[in-house]
């Protein structure tokens, strides 16, 4: 951390960002660090919706950003009766409602997609509001749990170490 703040010292990057902070290890960043980071990407959608995270960075001045905001279709997320139905009463689809779901929370997203026709689907979501019942009805999807793996597991950190330093 001490090199990157450095380089934003010297006016070579404009900002920090990290990536798969909890709320601990963001607050012990912050508080022995002079920059504090701009965004934190955490997994967020809407089973893992990161209420409290979201908050707690808010607080910080940290914008939350959505790493896998589709959660890469798991938990069979674009068939779910509750997203459809949200989608079907907007003529929106389900991708649709979930980036306007986390836009309307204050969270960027960066969904990903090498398809012409959903990139440009993406930035249709400024053309609707979710009323209050879905935004309650997506609340009620959160299982506050990870779809992936979790970050706290000494395991998967050294897993993950290991990847990239083999990059």
């Amino acid at each position: 951390m001490a090199r990157m703040e450095e380089l934003y010292r010297e006016g070579k990057v404009r900002a920090i960002g990290v990536s798969n902070f909890h709320m601990d290890r963001l607050i012990d960043l912050i508080l022995h660090h002079d920059v504090t980071p701009a965004v934190n990407q955490i997994e967020t959608h809407p089973f893992c919706q990161q209420v409290e995270s979201a908050e707690f960075m808010k607080q910080h001045g940290v914008q939350i950003e959505s790493w896998a905001p589709f959660a890469e279709g798991r938990n069979n997320m674009f068939q779910n009766e509750v997203l459809v139905s949200i989608a079907n009463k907007h003529n929106k689809s389900v991708a649709q409602v979930i980036l306007r779901w986390l836009t309307q929370r204050g969270i960027v997203a960066i969904p990903k997609s090498v398809h012409k026709e959903r990139i440009m689907e993406n930035f249709q979501i400024f053309d609707f509001e979710l009323d209050q019942e879905d935004m309650n009805n997506i609340a009620a999807l959160d299982t506050k749990q990870s779809l992936f793996f979790s970050h706290r597991d000494p395991e998967i950190v050294k897993w993950l170490c290991q990847r990239r330093l083999e990059i």
